[in-house]
């Protein structure tokens, strides 16, 4: 999303009372993982954000009660970030105003050709590793070199 996007929903989940854009998207993350948790590098391969802005992200998470830390069972020294009830219901009551916030912004202004295109791309880059390319979009970058397998048809 462009900065300008992001800025304006943003707002909008401001005007309605609610926390950053990054909040619903770790605790949607959480939520649609097995048994609600992830490995705090899983969580910031699924929003692509850099080690320390995660880091940051789930400390602000667990003090608000949203989420909270679980040892990992199959390493000793390793973390899960697991999703907590009152995060479930705090994600569930954003998306009424991230959701219009999306139409108003996104949906309005394309039609459901082009939505389903753009789904349709994003699910590739995705699927053939172009991670790389869709963080450094999240980043404000760009790679050097965009791989031809991932556009074509």
């Amino acid at each position: 999303m462009s900065g300008a996007l992001l800025d304006a929903v943003e707002a909008e989940l401001k005007a309605a009372g609610f926390p950053a854009l990054g909040w619903y998207d770790a605790l949607l993350e959480l939520d649609r993982s097995p048994e609600g948790r992830l490995r705090p590098f899983e969580l910031e391969r699924h929003m692509l954000l850099p080690q320390y802005s995660t880091s940051r992200l789930i400390d602000r998470l667990e003090k608000a009660g949203l989420v909270e830390r679980r040892d990992c069972e199959i390493d000793g020294r390793g973390l899960h970030v697991a999703i907590t009830e009152a995060g479930r219901d705090l994600r569930r009551r954003m998306w009424p105003a991230y959701g219009a916030a999306i139409e108003r912004h996104v949906g309005s202004k394309i039609g459901c050709t082009d939505a389903q295109k753009l789904a349709e791309l994003l699910g590739r880059l995705s699927a053939s590793g172009c991670d790389r390319l869709l963080s450094a979009a999240a980043e404000g970058g760009a790679p050097a070199q965009v791989p031809q397998a991932a556009l074509r048809d």
